[in-house]
């Protein structure tokens, strides 16, 4: 397998810590702000960053996991493994971190911005990726990046957290996806 290492466990740990407190300066602190991770990746992350802030703010935002399954626009056409939803906070009027590990063409996010409208709504919505890699398909763009990987389209990205893989790196993979 032809890979390359894009970042270790000590670069993501930096990214993410620089992300939280990029999160504080934008929204004036934590006081209004809660966060939702998109199932796999993007809850784990969602819960370090909650973490990051309560150790910087002395206050947790609240946290909750988005399953977008069934908004994915690709539906029709491979059969989606359905997670769980939990948000067990009211996220209308707040300031919503919407938390994944990797940005591409932006499908996952608007199905997860539809999703999060028919939960409740919020005041604003942003952004927060570990990765953006590019090739947009849709006029999405993330408030807070760990890393900009320009890619090519016929490469993989994987990023493997402790939490659900047992380390934290990311590669970058010429042939087909592990995940």
């Amino acid at each position: 397998m032809d890979s390359q290492l894009v970042m270790d466990a000590e670069e993501m740990r930096r990214a993410i810590a620089r992300i939280a407190h990029e999160i504080l300066e934008k929204n004036h602190g934590a006081g209004d702000i809660c966060l939702v991770g998109i199932l796999r990746r993007g809850a784990p992350l969602a819960e370090r960053l909650a973490t990051l802030i309560q150790n910087i703010e002395g206050i947790k935002p609240p946290v909750g996991k988005l399953d977008i399954s069934l908004y994915r626009d690709d539906y029709p056409e491979r059969r989606p493994q359905v997670g769980q939803t939990d948000i067990p906070f009211d996220i209308t009027n707040k300031n919503l971190i919407l938390v994944d590990e990797v940005l591409f063409t932006g499908r996952t996010v608007r199905a997860a911005i539809t999703a999060l409208m028919d939960i409740g709504r919020p005041q604003t919505i942003q952004l927060a990726v570990l990765l953006d890699r590019g090739h947009r398909e849709l006029p999405i763009r993330p408030d807070f990046i760990g890393k900009n990987v320009p890619t090519s389209r016929t490469e993989y990205m994987d990023c493997f957290l402790v939490e659900v893989d047992g380390e934290d790196s990311v590669v970058i993979r010429k042939n087909g996806p592990v995940l």
